[in-house]
């Protein structure tokens, strides 16, 4: 316990803290003022439509002021003081079907965690391995193997490598019942903790994880290769191969720790963009998460789904940063007490 207050205190973590929130709070203002000080703005859009069906003016203002949690005739600041405060406590408005944001983005965020989530964790751990293996093994097959096919595979979108997938593996191989695993889960299966709801929730992530996989893996593998390369000719590991340590030792202790520490950062940050880097996958394989939802929301000009979809975003993305510069001080203790930056 008192080394982790001792940790809480430390200079290091703090300034991190404080720049994310700093950060964040960058973000939120700017979207407050691109959201309302645009020309045509959703709020006089929406007015406009409003009036145009023939509602009054004041009628539809106050149904504008509803929707989007703000009423254009209040002060500036007082808007952007209530839109803080909303942001605080997590309301971004009502969508322009009547449900609160914040209910929207639960029911549809889960699944991209699960999706996108699971197959990072698996991409990470195979290319970790596999980039050692390619290391320990430059100029062999293994090495050329995995280089070839780790670049292609990081050139090509992961959605077109979907569509490969769906006409290929599908229509003319026949591989897979595409029509019956599209989706999240199967009509009729209600979510729980039971085997059969996760059984049938994995079942129809199948294709989307095996394809964030695929197009994930060789890059990781690629990026721990040329850090581990590195390590491997420092002189502490050629000091412990002196020394007569095992093969095994030097690779865990020496190699593997330190190896890893330049990955960190780009593991943290990849997984930040989990919340909205699967949109156009998620739309080839039907699958409802908060890709999909953003764009439905893009596509019928619902303003505030939008905006409080773009704010989890960020916040993601802060947060993972946030996580990765901590991680590197436990990891790399000279960084925390140095106060260097973390180098991405």
């Amino acid at each position: 316990m008192g080394r982790l207050l001792f940790r809480l205190r430390d200079s290091y973590v703090l300034r991190r803290i404080g720049r994310a929130v700093f950060t964040v709070w960058v973000v939120v203002t700017g979207v407050f003022f691109m959201v309302r000080l645009l020309p045509g703005n959703p709020v006089s859009t929406y007015i406009s439509k409003l009036t145009a069906e023939g509602m009054d003016y004041e009628t539809a203002a106050a149904a504008a002021a509803s929707l989007y949690t703000f009423d254009p005739n209040t002060p500036i600041w007082q808007q952007y003081l209530d839109y803080l405060w909303g942001v605080c406590r997590l309301d971004f408005g009502t969508t322009l079907s009547q449900i609160p944001v914040t209910e929207k983005i639960a029911d549809h965020l889960p699944w991209t965690l699960f999706s996108v989530g699971l197959a990072l964790l698996l991409a990470v751990i195979a290319g970790l391995l596999l980039g050692m293996a390619m290391a320990y093994r430059r100029g062999g097959i293994l090495d050329h193997t995995a280089s070839a096919l780790g670049s292609t595979m990081h050139a090509i979108p992961n959605y077109l490598v979907a569509l490969i997938i769906v006409t290929v593996g599908a229509t003319q191989l026949g591989l897979f019942d595409y029509a019956d695993m599209r989706g999240t889960v199967t009509p009729g299966v209600e979510p729980s903790f039971s085997p059969e709801f996760l059984g049938d929730a994995l079942y129809h992530a199948i294709l989307p994880v095996f394809t964030y996989f695929i197009t994930t893996a060789g890059t990781w593998a690629l990026l721990m290769k040329a850090s581990t390369t590195q390590v491997l000719g420092e002189d502490y590991v050629m000091v412990a191969r002196a020394r007569g340590l095992g093969g095994r030792r030097i690779g865990s202790s020496y190699v593997g720790r330190n190896a890893v520490l330049p990955v960190v950062a780009q593991i943290a940050t990849k997984a930040g963009f989990v919340v909205g880097g699967a949109i156009f996958v998620e739309l080839i394989f039907d699958y409802e998460g908060v890709g999909i939802t953003l764009y439905n929301a893009i596509n019928t000009r619902d303003y505030a789904l939008t905006q409080g979809i773009l704010l989890i975003i960020t916040m993601t993305v802060i947060f993972s940063n946030l996580v990765a510069d901590l991680t590197y001080g436990v990891l790399d203790p000279r960084i925390r007490t140095s106060g260097k930056e973390v180098e991405r």
